[in-house]
């Protein structure tokens, strides 16, 4: 996999973690939970940005954004917008890891930390979702 594709995968994720976040952020009961979703949005529109802003840089063409997407499941209270907010996070976690190997300097950098920013989140929705295990033994690894 080259950079490129690298990237444009994560790019991938961090939009449909942002549509996932105006979805799920509705279906929040406490301020502390929709704030904490309005700053996880925040931090996918940054990432989004810089990889927009790399992928011009190296002349790749960014994937198509849809203008929506199918959500992997209906949202319609607080338990299922936790259980998407995990499934968001996992996801991003999971797009970035592949970026690591093929970058160097400060994209592995940026990688390395959208990585770890997205499993800590994840392990924050879990704690309130009351779920378990709380957390994953290796972010970002499928299966």
């Amino acid at each position: 996999m080259s950079a490129g594709d690298a990237l444009g995968a994560a790019l991938a994720a961090e939009n449909a973690a942002i549509y996932a976040y105006g979805v799920l952020g509705v279906q929040l009961e406490s301020d502390d939970e929709k704030s904490d979703a309005h700053t996880a949005e925040t931090a996918h529109r940054q990432r989004r940005n810089y990889v927009v802003t790399r992928l011009d840089e190296l002349k790749v063409k960014a994937p198509a954004t849809p203008a929506g997407y199918d959500l992997p499941f209906p949202v319609t209270d607080r338990d299922s917008a936790l259980k998407l907010a995990i499934h968001v996070e996992d996801g991003v976690a999971q797009a970035w890891r592949p970026v690591l190997p093929v970058t160097g300097s400060a994209d592995r950098t940026t990688a390395l930390s959208a990585l770890t920013d997205a499993a800590v989140r994840a392990t924050r929705w879990r704690r309130r979702a009351s779920a378990d295990p709380l957390t994953l033994p290796f972010p970002g690894r499928a299966g």
